[in-house]
């Protein structure tokens, strides 16, 4: 079983989404053996955004390509490849600003690409990565799931992914992690309780 781990908090040791999808990769490989995870840290190594020379790579054969050209090709041909291979991801997504990191947009828009994880069909939009199973680990500063605050976050997440046919979604969440101390423990501590005794319980 193929694993990608995305990463995508600027916060570092501090972040609490890297510490709990650390875990959730961790408790992932202690229930399946088989594993085998590919990381992708979108802070540390971030991918460019999309621009001009992303379009005009991907619209040009190989061989008349310049250096930049060819770099951006690259990365969308690598980061593409590695998502199609995963049978299951597991995404860290801090909420900034009432949405996501735009490191992470920024792989989302190298994944959601026509012809190859979605297509247009005359009955509509069809993803083509039905199969896979993702888990969101998603955190905020305060409490936006369900609410109008949390559409371009979990909503926005829970949409893109479904467009692209991925069905299969869980949400290891804590929120309210910028109330004080005592409700950023309990919400740790409850998300630690849904990795430990939740998320694999039906494996």
């Amino acid at each position: 079983m193929k694993l990608l781990h995305i990463d995508s908090s600027i916060l570092g040791d501090n972040s609490a989404s890297r510490q709990l999808s650390s875990e959730v990769v961790k408790a992932w490989q202690v229930a399946d053996s088989s594993a085998v995870v590919t990381y992708r840290d979108l802070a540390a190594d971030a991918i460019s955004h999309f621009s001009s020379t992303t379009l005009v790579a991907a619209g040009t054969t190989a061989e008349l390509r310049n250096a930049a050209q060819q770099h951006e090709a690259d990365l969308s041909a690598q980061t593409l490849a590695e998502f199609l291979a995963a049978d299951a991801v597991v995404v860290a997504a801090p909420m900034y600003n009432f949405t996501i990191p735009t490191q992470l947009k920024a792989w989302i828009d190298r994944i959601a690409v026509a012809g190859q994880t979605f297509r247009y069909t005359e009955a509509g939009p069809e993803g083509l990565c039905g199969g896979k199973k993702l888990v969101i680990v998603s955190t905020a500063g305060g409490l936006h799931a369900g609410q109008a605050s949390g559409v371009a976050h979990e909503e926005y997440l829970k949409l893109l992914f479904g467009f692209l046919g991925i069905t299969d979604i869980e949400f290891v969440r804590a929120e309210g992690l910028a109330y004080g101390d005592e409700m950023r423990t309990k919400a740790m501590n409850d998300a630690h309780a849904h990795i430990s005794e939740q998320l694999f319980a039906a494996a």
